[in-house]
């Protein structure tokens, strides 16, 4: 089995057989996203054919979400939007069965299979990153919605401003996400700073200030969430969970008083290449393993 995880600045494979588990090591290969987009799909097929000339199935992470077999919401990526990954992944593989879905849900699949949400029946998995996302768990099996774009919860409204998706906006991602707040953080700072570096910037008012305005309106989200769905648990993961000793408390602080019927609150057993476990977990699938 093959999985393929297309990121922003580079593509992750990996195989695996139908006994592999993640505490098994596997064959990986990280390339560098150079040229255009059809042009990195094609590098990173000919990559795939030097690990697996015939994979039983193959699983796909990617940025933005398939619709109408083409990649959509997906603006920040050069090329990705509108393009046909379906229909280069068809002409690769044949009848080999293709697995594709966006990098959070994939996350979720391999927590599902084997981390922090295997056996929970309803559940979310929140991915804090460069861009803010979620994946809704419900009988076991990610909600991907009637156009796929369920969990896109960067797009949620902010109380405080009339921006919506339709301006070119992503409210809530603009407010709370690791992009937003590097951006919001350097012009603080007057230089260029990274989201991780903001939390260990204790005692900077004007900085307490934007995290503490942040991890509100993220904590106000997830609990928004959660009685909507009424999930038992959610699993957080992410590159911001370098810093998770300060987001985790302030989700897990308003979740009881929010809540009706609060659900566990725990971080990802995959930090590090998630979405590429996520698309190992999607070609497991693919293939019927249980």
């Amino acid at each position: 089995m093959l999985g393929i995880d297309f990121g922003g600045t580079k593509v992750a494979l990996a195989t695996a057989d139908r006994e592999w588990s993640p505490t098994v090591s596997s064959t990986r290969m990280r390339i560098p996203t150079t040229g255009s987009a059809e042009e990195v799909v094609r590098q990173s097929l000919a990559a795939a054919r030097g690990l697996v000339a015939a994979p039983a199935a193959v699983g796909v992470s990617t940025f933005g979400i398939v619709r109408d077999e083409r990649i959509r919401l997906a603006p920040n990526v050069p090329g990705w939007e509108g393009m046909e990954l379906p229909r280069l992944l068809r002409d690769e593989y044949g009848d080999t069965p293709v697995v594709i879905d966006n990098d959070v849900n994939a996350a979720a699949a391999a927590e599902l299979r084997w981390g922090a949400l295997r056996g929970v029946d309803v559940g979310i998995y929140l991915n804090l990153g460069t861009g803010l996302a979620a994946a809704l768990v419900v009988d076991g099996r990610v909600v991907r919605g009637a156009h796929g774009a369920a969990g896109e919860i960067g797009y949620l409204l902010d109380p405080a401003s009339d921006n919506c998706y339709a301006d070119g906006q992503a409210p809530l991602e603009e407010l709370v996400s690791g992009s937003a707040l590097a951006s919001q953080g350097s012009a603080l700072a007057g230089r260029p700073v990274a989201a991780a570096e903001l939390f260990t910037m204790v005692g900077d008012a004007r900085v307490d200030a934007l995290i503490d305005d942040a991890l509100r309106s993220l904590a106000q989200a997830v609990a928004n969430l959660c009685i909507t769905l009424d999930p038992a648990r959610v699993v957080v993961g992410g590159g911001m969970m370098g810093a998770a000793p300060r987001i985790l408390p302030r989700i897990a602080a308003l979740l009881p008083r929010a809540v009706p019927f609060p659900p566990q609150l725990v971080p990802a057993t995959f930090i590090d290449d998630a979405p590429l476990l996520g698309a190992l977990a999607l070609a497991v699938e693919a293939v019927g393993v249980k």
